[in-house]
């Protein structure tokens, strides 16, 4: 495996590239990591519905799994790029824009996946608990969103360094699933996960009749998503912070 600090070199590397990449390229492929996740979301609310929030936790690791086999842009991975900022290898601005464009990428494939899990009749028996799902994200207080958040995106970068330290495909999704499987189980709030069960408990209420008054473009907005998008840019960056000061020669100085 690789160690700690030729992961962290690495690293530097990997955030820069991320900065310089065409955004159209990678608008598209934080599409792609969107769309991931929300396969990802949909086996989890079936699996939590038919045998419990154990199993949707197993099953939810297939997510990253796909972005990081299949070399897409995800937002939350994505906040470990202040590593490449503090070696100065990229500037603030482009860390911002490259992290603006995957956001709204991966806000577009998850919506689609949504609206084509719901329509398509995916969840069918198991609408309510998806609906259940939306209503109490939006209805937790501001403050536990963001802790949540950050709890969140401390686990996720951790499988993602994890992930780079295995030389194969198969030691990178075993190496990523047990982080992402804890923060499922314990509750954490996923950015880009919510981009996907928040609009598909929203489609799910329309179409099946389910009463959410809660549920509504306002509340998922202000209530979920941008206090734990913050919260998963604190976590996230703030690990990045701690390993690269562990880690890069420059962070020990």
């Amino acid at each position: 495996m690789n160690t700690p600090g030729e992961i962290a070199a690495a690293y530097v590397e990997v955030g820069r590239n991320k900065a310089a990449m065409p955004k159209g390229r990678m608008f598209l492929l934080a599409v792609l990591a969107g769309m991931f996740i929300a396969f990802a979301g949909t086996g989890s609310v079936i699996g939590s519905a038919a045998a419990g929030k154990l199993a949707g936790a197993c099953v939810f690791p297939a997510g990253l799994a796909m972005v990081v086999i299949a070399g897409s842009e995800l937002f939350t991975g994505n906040n470990l790029m202040v590593i490449s900022l503090l070696e100065k290898r990229i500037t603030i601005g482009q860390m911002l824009l490259a992290w603006a464009v995957v956001y709204i990428g991966n806000f577009a494939g998850s919506l689609l996946v949504a609206a084509m899990t719901v329509w398509g009749g995916t969840f069918g028996a198991w609408y309510e608990s998806l609906v259940a799902t939306a209503v109490s994200k939006v209805s937790m207080p501001v403050a536990e969103a963001v802790l949540r958040g950050a709890l969140c995106n401390i686990l996720v970068c951790a499988a993602v360094w994890m992930a780079m330290a295995a030389r194969d495909a198969g030691g990178k999704v075993l190496s990523l699933y047990f982080p992402v499987m804890v923060f499922v189980l314990c509750g954490f709030e996923h950015s880009v996960a919510n981009m996907f069960f928040l609009p598909a408990g929203l489609f799910a209420a329309g179409r099946y009749g389910a009463a959410a008054p809660e549920l509504t473009w306002g509340a998922v907005f202000l209530k979920n998503l941008l206090p734990v998008t913050a919260g998963n840019i604190l976590g996230g960056a703030g690990l990045g912070l701690a390993l690269w000061k562990a880690h890069m020669p420059k962070g020990t100085k």
